[in-house]
């Protein structure tokens, strides 16, 4: 099965993109593919590599570049969302890109099933 992942809410303050990472990483290893992730609104947060939580917490920004390295996983943020939150090329982390909602509606339709995480 081919899934396509909306992750809506930040790194920090909610548990969604936790919940998306861990069921990203069961998914591929089910055999079923994930070839995008979609950041919006305030999950564009988990794209900046400005982010450095403290030495025993866990690394999210981090976990979503190596995931994307190690199984080929676009990792799109929404450019107007990372506009308003102050977010721009130059500070994305290694593996994400910002681009538009075509990117959203282009996995929607791509893939078997589009799970959101966050409100």
């Amino acid at each position: 099965m081919k899934f396509g992942i909306l992750i809506n809410e930040g790194p920090y303050q909610h548990q969604a993109s936790d919940t998306a990472y861990l069921f990203c990483k069961a998914a591929i290893a089910k055999g079923h593919d994930v070839s995008r992730v979609f950041f919006y609104h305030d999950g564009v947060n988990n794209s900046t590599r400005l982010t450095e939580p403290p030495q025993d917490d866990r690394n999210i920004v981090a976990r979503w570049s190596k995931f994307a390295e190690e199984h080929s996983v676009d990792l799109v943020v929404c450019v107007a969302a990372a506009l308003r939150r102050g977010i721009k090329d130059e500070v994305l982390a290694p593996g994400f890109r910002i681009s538009g909602l075509g990117q959203l509606v282009e996995i929607g339709i791509e893939a078997d099933r589009l799970v959101t995480f966050g409100d």
